[in-house]
């Protein structure tokens, strides 16, 4: 069969990555094209166009590159119609698939959702598209199950294919190191994947770590950005930088400052405490957001699943340096507010389930459309 993936950033090139793997076992006559990245094209799928030409984030950056997102979006259409596949499986990247799912929907292609549209949290008028555009959603969050049934709308909780992935990189016994230690506590700064949010994030991250003694900060690079964005705004601090392998960063560190994302899952899942922070462009405007758009009380995937704050939250206003500061300190030593994450950590992983989540979506993907063609 012909599978059509779209992935519009790095994590969704990862998740997306992997599931055309399991696909590719469950089907062997399975063949891939996709808008992606590296890890996609290099599972099998012939790219069509990288997902850094069209990663924009923010209103002002959305609008200002509004003519080559659109133009993103009709390439994409286009070339699915020239292709013609058996299903088109959208990843994530909500504002751009869901455009594309409106069109694809009246073509007669099948269209499944691998890893929701997050409209549990805001713009939960989605569903409505959701409902009318989207054929079969796999959920790669627990929580999502009871959310989507009271809107009636079924979906497929897969497992978290984080957990897969972690897993993976700790059974590859021929990885190497990414950092050889010299006895200080490293501090993983996780600061995003696009540029918007890297520039307003990592600036007060690195204020809040200047006065810590002893400990070794290390930056782990976005692979999408090139190092001289992330030069500019180092300036003379003594920052280390890895591209390209966050793993590896979290695997030696000791707690970690993140922007809020799939980054939280991943510090939880390498068992290292961790402050979430997500500054915004406008205070205020974060205020307002928080209190009358954003429908959930957490934003960090870590307490979303937990249903508890498990690890702490700066968000807009309250992400300043000297808040970071005050909440980093405790985490880099045997203190109550270490051990507690530590704890919740471990409930977290339970909730989540076992590995095995691009397996069973490609199986449960297959059968359906085996289904189908069979009826057809």
């Amino acid at each position: 069969m012909k599978y059509y993936l779209v992935a519009g950033e790095a994590s969704g090139d990862l998740h997306a990555s992997n599931l055309m793997r399991s696909l590719a076992q469950k089907d062997k006559s399975a063949q891939f094209r996709c808008f992606g990245g590296d890890m996609m094209e290099a599972a099998g799928g012939k790219l069509v166009k990288h997902y850094r030409e069209l990663a924009y984030m923010g209103f002002w950056p959305v609008i200002t590159h509004l003519g080559t997102i659109l133009g993103g979006a009709n390439l994409c259409f286009k070339d699915i119609c020239e292709w013609k596949p058996d299903v088109v499986i959208l990843i994530d990247y909500p504002g751009f698939n869901l455009s594309i799912a409106k069109k694809v929907h009246k073509l007669g292609i099948p269209v499944y959702y691998y890893i929701s549209p997050k409209i549990w949290a805001w713009k939960s008028w989605r569903i409505k598209n959701i409902r009318r555009d989207v054929d079969e959603l796999f959920s790669i969050l627990p929580f999502e199950v009871e959310y989507f049934h009271r809107h009636s709308y079924n979906i497929n909780y897969v497992g978290n294919p984080t957990v897969d992935e972690i897993e993976a990189y700790k059974a590859d016994k021929t990885r190497k190191p990414a950092l050889e230690s010299d006895g200080r506590r490293v501090i993983a700064l996780l600061a995003g994947s696009r540029r918007q949010e890297i520039s307003r994030n990592l600036p007060i991250m690195l204020e809040a770590i200047k006065n810590i003694d002893c400990i070794r900060p290390v930056l782990a690079c976005a692979p999408a950005i090139e190092p001289e964005f992330y030069d500019n705004i180092i300036g003379e601090a003594d920052i280390e930088k890895v591209y390209g392998n966050t793993f590896g960063v979290l695997e030696s560190a000791y707690a970690a400052l993140v922007t809020s994302g799939t980054a939280t899952l991943e510090t939880a899942l390498f068992d290292v405490p961790q402050v979430v922070c997500y500054k915004v462009p406008v205070s205020w405007a974060a205020r307002l957001i928080k209190k009358f758009l954003i429908k959930v009380q957490f934003v960090s995937l870590v307490n979303l699943v937990s249903f508890s704050e498990v690890v702490p939250e700066l968000i807009g206003g309250d992400m300043n340096a000297d808040n970071v500061h005050a909440h980093l300190v405790p985490l880099l030593s045997d203190t109550i507010e270490r051990r507690m994450q530590l704890e919740g950590y471990t409930q977290m992983k339970t909730i989540l389930g076992p590995a095995g989540a691009p397996d069973r979506a490609a199986e449960q993907i297959v059968n359906l459309l085996e289904i189908k063609a069979d009826k057809a």
